[in-house]
């Protein structure tokens, strides 16, 4: 074969490895941090699953969207029985809830806020309840998510012998670290909510998500 001819099919063979490389290289899109930001062609909707959003109103500095994955097999739903409209997001005391919760009277009739650990996501669920809290929401503790992916975790009954009656669902491990800290800092015992917030139609670029949440 001419040499000519044989470097122009070299050329050829190169130019279609290269176009396949690029072509699988494009087409794999990483989920980021909360396996929001797919742009394959998915629906919001179909991103978002069975997860639920709340928006904080109140204080200015944490007025976002944020997204909880619910418990997977105990509790009640986040559905519309359980609207709620300008109610607290108060951290329990203590924040772990494995034991009894003291400060009832903020949290009776409202959402708890608590950190992972010392014991299950159940028993936690079941303190809160027993404090009056109306719906629990867990995340990582704050001095140990940056050790963590901080990444959505299935909630699983450990099967207690309890009924549990509220919803419950775990948030992102730097949202929740970031809704502490500034809550602490801003010396105030809760943050105002509305829970669950509708965002099934909304754009993701559109979606008022926190600065921190990678894209």
């Amino acid at each position: 074969m001419p040499f000519l001819n044989m470097l122009s099919l070299w050329k050829s063979f190169t130019m279609l490895h290269l176009l396949l490389l690029l072509i699988l290289c494009t087409s794999h899109v990483s989920p980021g941090a909360n396996d929001l930001h797919f742009y394959d062609g998915s629906s919001t909707a179909d991103i978002i699953a069975g997860d639920v959003f709340f928006e904080i109103v109140d204080p200015p500095e944490l007025s976002y969207s944020f997204r909880i994955r619910p418990a997977k097999d105990f509790g009640a739903p986040f559905n519309q029985s359980f609207l709620f409209e300008k109610a607290r997001l108060v951290p329990t005391v203590p924040i772990h809830s494995c034991s009894d919760i003291l400060n009832t009277d903020e949290l009776t009739g409202h959402i708890a806020l608590s950190e992972r650990g010392e014991c299950s996501f159940v028993f936690k669920t079941v303190k809160a309840q027993q404090a009056g809290a109306r719906a629990m929401i867990i995340t990582e503790s704050v001095d140990k998510w940056e050790d963590s992916m901080d990444h959505l975790i299935e909630m699983v009954d450990d099967r207690m012998d309890t009924e549990v009656n509220i919803p419950a669902g775990f948030l992102l491990g730097r949202s929740g670290a970031t809704i502490l800290r500034t809550l602490r800092r801003l010396k105030l015992n809760h943050a105002i909510v509305n829970l669950p917030v509708n965002l099934t139609h909304v754009p993701i670029s559109k979606m008022n998500q926190p600065p921190w949440i990678a894209w």
